[in-house]
């Protein structure tokens, strides 16, 4: 009997060509030959199954910070820059820095995205409306990736004779989640995010002076009322509000148009029934979520399925092979948006799981509703989509349809 293939977790990402197109195959392999792997050259656990997944990521006992792993570990050698200052956002803090700046930024962050719903509601809108009714159109680029920008711009404040700027910002920002970007991508992401905190620097000061509607007005007024938030925990937070939330929600929503138009008899179901909206947004965050992958540090020492792990070791979860595990969800390669609900883990969990969740969802479920509204026979009229070269993110470059 040969020896079981053993995946590197290289291969199991965007950055193989294969899995890029379909990583799914592989973490199959792996969950079912090793699902707690030590990938060695990297210096780094991988976890595949669903039950393994959510105890790392719901311990709150575990580092987060990648700085804090053991020296050659993959996250800390992509980040390691000993000329970058350490990053003050809630992505990468540890207690008990992470509770003091989230819990507030979180409530004024919910209590915002609910008060403007029917605006953020009306944003969507307005994009889908204006998509071209006759010629084909790429739903990434006209309306994916717009929508989720102009939602956060209006949430932040932007004035709307910024929003081309603050658009070309925020979209040179978000090179920097790509740890093979060229050197012309890195001066360019650096260019959008030292604008970025320029500008979060000036509408902070701004309101200050002259309180708007807006979350911005909101996170000065807390800091005025005694909340131990620094100007650079805000404008850093902000910032990965922007950065995480953008390319997140674009793919959500590309992801999840590109499978109901593969899936014609799910997405019959969703015509027929407008209230699986959201269940179809479950769905899509469970079959083919936006982010593969969140990160821990050990901080003791234990046993993981079996295997022992010590202080400083690295541990990558895959949220895509727990979404898939058959142990949790019956035949899980099959897309259902009518399926029994059991939890995904396409957010993480624990202390971290993603503050933008709830965004992301108003926005899915509206850009959805609206689409298949505005083009009931909307259809794909390109070739297959081109996914995105960057790893442990799943979406598309570009996807073209017609109504």
């Amino acid at each position: 009997m040969s020896e079981p293939r053993v995946w590197s977790i290289v291969e199991t990402s965007a950055f193989d060509p294969v899995a890029r197109v379909d990583p799914h195959g592989r973490l199959k392999d792996l969950r079912e030959q090793c699902p707690v792997m030590r990938d060695e050259p990297i210096k780094t656990w991988f976890l595949t199954r669903y039950g393994d997944v959510r105890e790392i990521v719901n311990d709150r006992g575990l580092w987060r910070h990648w700085s804090l792993a053991e020296d050659g570990a993959l996250l800390k050698r992509i980040d390691q820059d000993p000329d970058k200052p350490r990053n003050e956002s809630i992505l990468s803090m540890d207690e008990p820095d992470h509770s003091r700046v989230r819990l507030p930024l979180a409530k004024a962050f919910y209590a915002r995205i609910n008060a403007m719903k029917p605006q953020i509601e009306a944003i969507i809108d307005e994009v889908i409306d204006a998509a071209p009714a006759e010629a084909p159109f790429d739903l990434i680029g006209d309306l994916a990736v717009p929508i989720p920008i102009l939602v956060i711009a209006a949430i932040l404040g932007v004035e709307s004779a910024r929003f081309r700027e603050f658009r070309e910002w925020s979209e040179a920002s978000i090179l920097g989640l790509n740890p093979l970007r060229t050197p012309e991508q890195s001066q360019k992401m650096e260019w959008g995010s030292n604008n970025l905190a320029d500008y979060f620097a000036e509408l902070m000061a701004a309101r200050r002076v002259q309180p708007q509607d807006d979350l911005i007005s909101d996170l000065v007024a807390l800091q005025a009322q005694g909340a131990p938030l620094s100007d650079e925990e805000v404008r850093s937070n902000l910032s990965a509000l922007l950065i995480g939330g953008n390319l997140t929600t674009t793919d959500l929503i590309g992801n999840g148009v590109w499978l109901l138009l593969r899936h014609p008899e799910e997405l019959a179901k969703l015509k027929a029934d407008p209230g699986l909206a959201g269940a179809a947004i479950e769905e899509i965050l469970r079959y083919e979520s936006p982010v593969g992958i969140t990160n821990r540090v050990i901080s003791d020492e234990r046993e993981v399925g079996g295997c022992p792990m010590h202080t400083h070791h690295s541990v990558i979860t895959s949220l895509h092979a727990a979404n898939r595990d058959p142990e949790v969800f019956d035949d899980p390669d099959r897309f259902d948006i009518t399926r029994k609900h059991v939890p995904h883990v396409a957010f993480g969990g624990g202390a971290h799981i993603c503050i933008g969740a709830p965004l992301a969802r108003i926005e899915a479920k509206q850009a959805l509703t609206r689409l298949f509204e505005r083009f009931p026979d909307l259809h794909l009229a390109g070739d297959e989509p081109t996914w995105r070269a960057l790893p442990f993110f799943r979406g598309m470059e570009a996807l073209i349809v017609q109504g």
